[in-house]
This record gives C-alpha cells, sequence and structure tokens, in this order.
C-alpha cells in the first residue's frame, strides 16, 4: 500500500511539474504568435531610371532620391492619419524553436532629389515637352531638374510587402522572466506595391497603382520583451529593390518607369507576444 500511495504521489508530482513546465509562455518557442507596429526611415542609393511613354524613351543617370518622413506629430497618433507616416506592420508565427515565419507590409517612400546634375540619354520627340524643352537625341547630357516641370516619386508609397524567415534567439531573461532580451535576424522577399506620382510634358499624376517590381532583404534586431506579452524592438534591414514596371500614368498601360537600387531602413516598433501552442517539452533545451 504503501508503494501505491507513493507511486500515486510521485505521478501526480510529475504530472504538476509537465503542467507547470508547458505552462510557461517562452517567446522562442514553437507556436508563438506575434505582432508589431512601428515607423521606419529609409535611404536609397543613387540609381538610373528609364521613362517609357508615347513619344519618349529616355534615361536618366545618377537620380538621387530621400525618404519623406512626417514633422506633424498628430498624424501620428490620429486615428484618421496614423498610416500616413512611413510605418511598417508584421505579424508572425514560431514554426519550430528558434526560427520564425512572417509577412510584413513596410510603407516607404521614395522622393526624388532636384538640384544634383543627372545625366540624360535618349530621345524624346518634338513637341513632346514644352516645360524643360527636351527635344532630339541625347547621350548623357547633363541636366538639372525642377520640380515643377520634372518630377517622379513614390509617396504613397514605396510599400515593400514581403515574406521573412527569421532567427530568434533570447540571449538574456531575468529571474523571473519579466524582462528579456532576444536578438531577430534572417532574410526575406516579397512584391513592391507602388503609388506613383510623374509630373512631366506638362502633365502631372497622381498616385498610379502598380506592383512594381520584387524586393530581397536581410534584416538584424533587438527586441526587449516585457511582463512576457509586451515588447519594444529596433530593426535595421538592406537589401535591392528591382522595379521593373512602375506605372506613371493611369490610363495608359505604355507609360511606365523602371529602375534598380540599394536600399536601407531603420524602424522602432511596439507589438505583443500571443502563446498559442507551446509544443517544445525539453526541458533541458537551451534559449526557448
Amino acid at each position: 500500500m504503501n508503494k501505491l500511495i507513493l507511486l500515486v504521489v510521485l505521478s501526480v508530482m510529475s504530472l504538476k511539474a509537465q503542467a507547470q513546465y508547458t505552462a510557461k509562455k517562452k517567446s522562442t518557442a514553437p507556436g508563438t504568435l506575434f505582432f508589431y507596429w512601428g515607423y521606419n526611415r529609409s535611404i536609397y542609393t543613387p540609381s538610373t531610371i528609364r521613362f517609357i511613354g508615347p513619344g519618349y524613351d529616355f534615361k536618366l543617370k545618377g537620380v538621387e532620391a530621400v525618404d519623406r518622413p512626417s514633422t506633424d506629430i498628430n498624424e501620428y497618433i490620429n486615428f484618421n492619419s496614423f498610416t500616413v507616416p512611413q510605418f511598417d506592420v508584421r505579424v508572425g508565427y514560431n514554426f519550430k524553436r528558434n526560427w520564425a515565419i512572417s509577412f510584413g507590409y513596410e510603407h516607404m517612400k521614395y522622393v526624388m532629389k532636384h538640384g544634383p546634375t543627372y545625366f540624360l540619354s535618349g530621345s524624346i520627340n518634338p513637341g513632346i515637352d514644352l516645360a524643360n524643352g527636351w527635344s532630339g537625341t541625347y547621350s548623357g547630357d547633363s541636366i538639372v531638374t525642377n520640380e515643377n516641370s520634372f518630377h517622379y516619386e513614390n509617396t504613397n508609397g514605396l510599400n515593400y510587402i514581403n515574406v521573412q524567415l527569421t532567427n530568434v534567439f533570447k540571449i538574456y531573461s531575468s529571474d523571473k522572466g519579466n524582462f528579456a532580451i532576444t536578438t531577430l535576424m534572417g532574410v526575406g522577399a516579397g512584391p513592391i506595391l507602388s503609388y506613383n506620382d510623374f509630373t512631366f510634358a506638362g502633365e502631372k499624376s497622381m498616385e498610379t497603382l502598380s506592383l512594381s517590381g520584387i524586393g530581397t532583404s536581410g534584416h538584424f534586431g533587438l527586441r526587449a520583451e516585457f511582463f512576457k506579452h509586451l515588447f519594444v524592438a529596433a530593426n535595421i534591414q538592406g537589401g535591392f529593390m528591382g522595379q521593373y514596371r512602375v506605372k506613371t500614368r493611369p490610363n495608359d498601360y505604355d507609360s511606365h518607369a523602371k529602375q534598380a537600387f540599394l536600399y536601407g531602413q531603420r524602424d522602432i516598433v511596439v507589438g505583443a507576444l500571443f502563446y498559442l501552442k507551446q509544443s517544445d517539452k525539453c526541458n533541458t533545451c537551451p534559449n526557448w
């Protein structure tokens, strides 16, 4: 009888310990769902942009561009305008220990600079562009553009819609687990959704929508986790964007631009962790 009682007690203690263990919330374990929202800044390398349309086919070499962050704090806190600034939103899931798959929408802005000297090559039919006076054939001619007569930007925006594969690794956790620091490192890829503004030949087109190309990227971040459910993260990202057909006129499919460039991005985000299924029961496994 004593042996039976001892066996029952040990069994109950074992089940209780297992239940306590599997109930632990671990942000790097399988079954963790995460979501975040934040804002970004971006930089771009100079590029050559080719413009094609009725009566013209020309390139501008050495085009520089910048982002356009919002300076009005009300745009960040007003429900009707919080998507106007350059934002990042992402949802992801840990499909195995230390590995997550996620889907994100990164709203960046790309604005052509005016003032630097660019180089014009290609052909423009006479009478097409009276505003700039560009006419004929060019072979690397130096020009300085004016925003009122020629302009190109994606401010609503340069939207990188991507899937990321991320290694999630915990490097620090407090004794009670109420504070932790996790590294995030991985790669991503996906299509680019462009809203293009284009001024040329006396015509200004706004927010012309197109799936304009693809992007690839690598990223690294640090995530500070609080009380196992909330976090703040800082991320850096860099990669390649190939915009092979940016529609420039809403009513003319043949009018488009194309370019390729490298970019860099940094962001600050806030998010939440949800523990749907903590399936890893290895009590001795480190860092999850």
